[in-house]
């Protein structure tokens, strides 16, 4: 009997933490976020990079000012 009441317990946990979505549901809802992750980073990269090369070209500016 405690291993029923155990099995009950699981699967009333997993049913919680799945919110009430199948587990096909879940997979999808799980892709579906790490690829809508991949697309900030992928953002955030490029974003960056702008950055690090308007960065340089001033730096660029200043050396060739100090220089003249």
């Amino acid at each position: 009997m405690p291993d029923k009441d155990l099995d009950e317990k699981v699967e009333r946990m997993l049913s919680a933490a799945m919110g009430g979505l199948t587990p096909h549901e879940v997979l999808i809802k799980a892709s579906l976020d790490e690829a809508a992750n991949v697309a900030e980073r992928a953002a955030a990269k490029e974003k960056n990079r702008e950055r690090a090369l308007r960065l340089l070209a001033e730096l660029d500016k200043a050396q060739g000012k100090s220089e003249s």
